[in-house]
């Protein structure tokens, strides 16, 4: 066989009048990972063949022959039988070349009006939306979770922080519905990057649409798509879809990294405020006596990767120019780790998340400690009618004491309080408990037990 006959092996090589070299071949190819989109490719293709149909350009026992090979091909690539070929490049052309193996001539002609540009673009919007639906309920359950425990812990009392310091007692169950309102924001830019990944780029072809009386509402109809794009140049070369999904996972690993590390600070020895069950921990090759949250750890560890894809995908297009590049094969590993991660973090957490067991008593331990109602008794001289920096300094000057007593605001006489303002009388003692503080926020986003129980009645219906 001749150069030029090898080289015409190719789908696209009548023009050329060598074979590919070999390196070039492997380095080039994309099957080796696009495979994963053989679903949506067929299906895009049952969509575009109805749709020739449709207009005319193929006849009908010409679809019915392509929907029919194409079903066998997939049901082939299912069983585990289909043998993927590197020199047929990537998905596309291994289907293609496989349904024209079965079918004949007649396989040949399903790429009529099309582009592997607008193919495997549809595809990739095909897959990504399908993994979005899937990855919007598994947030769901683990929104659900948060809701339940934050019910359940609706009254135990904690240490709320700033700084890492002890900074004012607040509730376990308004805690956690911090970490459910941070997860809400996730979900709904979730749904609006949906929108935008859910636009039809097939018919654009390879970057000028086609001269075939093609109807991409039909198409666009079959397959589920909002609407078809409206520009073919930008239809074959747009990727934002993809950054934008990584941008949310970003977030949404941000995120989880936060609750990891809180949840690694909580279990320690130091902390001890809640425990994980066996399941969601590992031990140690030398030390018996080790529990290691290795679940938060490696989804903390995780999130480094997601935002590496992102700023791996903004890098990829930051310079191209229209239409399409080979550059954006690209495209497929970091979105398709992105992804994979993502439910991997999502599912470990929406079944870990309802088995966290409290260590109230420990909480409340730690609650007592470093002063936490302080800022309870500055608020109790105000409504004496002591202007609140003076009441800020005599607050000062009482944790001083303390400091140096090594002793609690609620731990002093009325007598010993009374040494820093007259105006403190036996009633101070109903805001310096911890039950005092948490339940004088009563207010809507306060952590008051009954606002907490509010606030999960509403999110509870808002899901």
């Amino acid at each position: 066989m001749t150069d030029q006959n090898k080289s015409a092996e190719k789908p696209w090589g009548g023009r050329f009048t060598e074979p590919t070299d070999a390196f070039v071949e492997r380095f080039t190819a994309s099957v080796g990972f696009d495979q994963r989109l053989y679903h949506h490719d067929i299906i895009g293709s049952i969509a575009h063949a109805t749709m020739l149909a449709e207009v005319g350009v193929l006849t009908t026992e010409e679809r019915d022959t392509i929907i029919e090979g194409l079903n066998a091909v997939k049901a082939d690539i299912e069983a585990g039988t289909f043998e993927w070929s590197v020199s047929l490049e990537d998905v596309h052309m291994n289907i293609e070349a496989r349904l024209t193996d079965r079918i004949g001539v007649t396989g040949k002609k399903l790429h009529t009006g099309r582009s592997r540009n607008d193919q495997v673009a549809t595809d990739i919007r095909l897959y990504l939306r399908d993994e979005i639906d899937v990855i919007a309920e598994e947030l769901k359950r683990l929104q659900t979770g948060l809701l339940d425990l934050a019910e359940r812990e609706a009254e135990t009392i904690m240490p709320g922080f700033t700084h890492l310091q002890t900074a004012q007692p607040v509730t376990f169950g308004h805690h956690l519905l911090a970490w459910y309102e941070m997860l809400v924001r996730d979900a709904e830019r979730l749904q609006d990057c949906r929108k935008r990944v859910n636009v039809m780029p097939l018919g654009a072809a390879a970057l000028a649409g086609t001269t075939y009386p093609i109807d991409r509402s039909i198409t666009a109809k079959l397959l589920g798509f909002d609407r078809p794009s409206e520009n073919s140049l930008d239809s074959v070369s747009d990727r934002d879809f993809a950054i934008e999904f990584c941008s949310f996972a970003a977030l949404l690993m941000t995120h989880l990294s936060r609750f990891s590390e809180e949840l690694v600070l909580w279990t320690s020895a130091q902390f001890d405020f809640i425990d994980l069950p066996d399941r969601f921990c590992t031990g140690s090759s030398i030390m018996p006596q080790k529990k290691n949250p290795d679940v938060p750890e490696l989804v903390r560890g995780k999130t480094g990767r997601v935002n590496g894809h992102l700023i791996s995908l903004l890098t990829l297009m930051k310079s191209q120019p229209l239409a399409y590049n080979k550059d954006n094969q690209e495209d497929k590993e970091p979105l398709f780790d992105t992804v994979d991660t993502v439910k991997g973090c999502l599912k470990a957490y929406a079944d870990m998340i309802p088995a966290i067991e409290a260590r109230a008593d420990n909480m409340r331990v730690a609650a007592k400690r470093g002063f936490s109602t302080a800022t309870d008794l500055a608020d109790y001289l105000v409504k004496k009618g002591v202007a609140f920096r003076d009441a800020h300094e005599i607050v000062g000057k009482a944790v001083a004491f303390g400091v140096a007593e090594g002793r609690d605001l609620s731990e002093m006489t009325t007598e010993e309080l009374a040494r820093f303002s007259d105006v403190i009388g036996e009633d101070v003692f109903d805001v310096l408990t911890l039950e005092g503080s948490v339940q004088a926020r009563n207010h809507l986003g306060g952590t008051a037990p009954g606002q907490v129980r509010a606030a999960v009645a509403r999110a509870r219906k808002a899901l």
